[in-house]
């Protein structure tokens, strides 16, 4: 059963089966040779459909718009199929017999399940079965067990921690992922269960002091996804072996509240979420863990609206986190449309909406303590300018900012080499390595 679970769905023979499964399911619900299949249902079934998912993707993205970014055509392409030999199925159900109905039932499964493979294939959201059905990870642990204290070794002033760090006997050659509450004490918000990863050598003991990344996933999205979806435990591991066991604590709150919320990670009439996490998680971290307290080797990062507030973090809180990881970030933040931002969030007071607006803010002052990488998917259209802009604006505002630009799109394809291609950069920033 766990080999079962833990099967390549997006790698391997599988995706190409349940693709060819899929088109031979929309053969056998094209397989009728009467008349009036072709000339009616067949043709009433693809206008429905298209007209049936023209209308939701209007209602998704101009009405609900549970996510500012635009239905990218794979998925209304998927829809739109899953939509037809439905329709089909559900009339062909009344012409065949039992062995034809149980044939019909098995076609249209195969096609759903292509469709969904698709839309698995284009976001790569997720790898296995495990992740799919959101079963804990070999990584997770509960944190009660690997919470306790242990003698400390201090970080170094003025040299990388890697010099002076010697692995002592027993320790593990893997990390460990524990799900925590960082509840919102100061800021009044009500997150979600959050995660935090713990590398080899703080497991160890005496244990290092070592860095924080505090990390945010995407929105629509939860703090696991970076486990479940990004191969977090296992980027880290690799980093974590090259380098005595040393990679930093890797803290990832939830900033959301749900799925499908988004407060725009500021304070405004959506939630205190600047203050969640520029207060309450940072003191959660310190009372809970034994880090590095010097600012300097505390940093935060994301992907797509994590990377936006990333960005947001260290503009507006740049003493808390004066190092960022932006990956396929905005521009600025939004609920996919200015005015209503701005309206949402601020009642339409466009001045407190631009008082902690990145970029107007990296107008006004400069940075010369802060430092960002940014990473954008080559083949991102919408979200590639945006890290440009943000470039442009950083440099400019005095920040020792990078950037690089990975194959792909706005996807995991992009978001978890991302952070692979970061964690160099930040460890040495962080000063654990040199």
């Amino acid at each position: 059963m766990r080999r079962l679970l833990d099967v390549p769905l997006l790698a391997g023979p599988l995706p190409w089966v349940v693709t060819i499964v899929g088109l031979a399911g929309v053969a056998v619900m094209l397989a009728f040779r009467d008349r009036e299949w072709w000339t009616r249902v067949v043709p009433s079934a693809v206008i429905g459909a298209a007209l049936l998912t023209m209308l939701a993707t209007l209602l998704v993205e101009k009405v609900w718009r549970p996510f500012p970014d635009p239905l990218p055509p794979q998925v209304m392409a998927a829809v739109g199929v899953t939509v037809a030999v439905t329709w089909l199925g559900v009339v062909a159900l009344g012409r065949r017999g039992w062995r034809g109905r149980m044939i019909t039932v098995l076609a249209v499964f195969a096609v759903l399940l292509a469709a969904a493979q698709s839309v698995n294939g284009l976001y790569r959201q997720y790898p296995t079965l495990r992740m799919l059905l959101g079963l804990h990870s070999a990584y997770e642990v509960p944190f009660a067990g690997v919470a306790r204290m242990a003698p400390l070794i201090p970080a170094p002033v003025g040299s990388p921690l890697v010099a002076e760090w010697s692995p002592p006997a027993g320790m593990p050659a893997s990390g460990v992922v524990a799900a925590v509450h960082i509840p919102g004490v100061v800021s009044g918000f009500r997150p979600r269960a959050g995660r935090v990863y713990l590398p080899p050598a703080y497991l160890a003991s005496p244990r290092p002091e070592l860095p924080v990344l505090v990390l945010l996933s995407g929105q629509p999205g939860s703090p696991n996804d970076w486990i479940a979806s990004g191969g977090l435990p296992a980027i880290m591991d690799s980093f974590a072996a090259a380098h005595q066991g040393l990679a930093p604590v890797v803290v990832l709150p939830d900033y959301l509240g749900s799925t499908l919320a988004n407060p725009l990670c500021m304070d405004s009439k959506l939630g205190k979420i600047a203050t969640y996490l520029s207060v309450d998680v940072p003191a959660w971290i310190r009372s809970n863990l034994q880090v590095d307290n010097r600012p300097s080797n505390w940093s935060i990062g994301g992907f797509s609206n994590g990377g936006t507030c990333s960005l947001q973090m260290a503009v507006t809180s740049p003493r808390v986190y004066p190092t960022f990881v932006d990956i396929s970030g905005e521009s600025e933040p939004t609920l996919g449309d200015h005015a209503a931002t701005v309206k949402a969030a601020f009642g339409g007071d466009e001045a407190a909406f631009r008082a902690v607006n990145p970029l107007d803010v990296l107008t006004s002052r400069q940075f010369p303590g802060s430092a960002g990488f940014l990473v954008a998917g080559a083949n991102d259209p919408a979200y590639r300018p945006n890290a440009q802009q943000v470039y442009a604006a950083t440099r400019a505002a005095g920040m020792n900012v990078q950037m690089r630009k990975l194959p792909g799109g706005h996807t995991w394809a992009v978001w978890a080499p991302g952070l692979q291609t970061a964690l160099p950069w930040l460890a040495r920033r962080l000063e654990l390595i040199s």
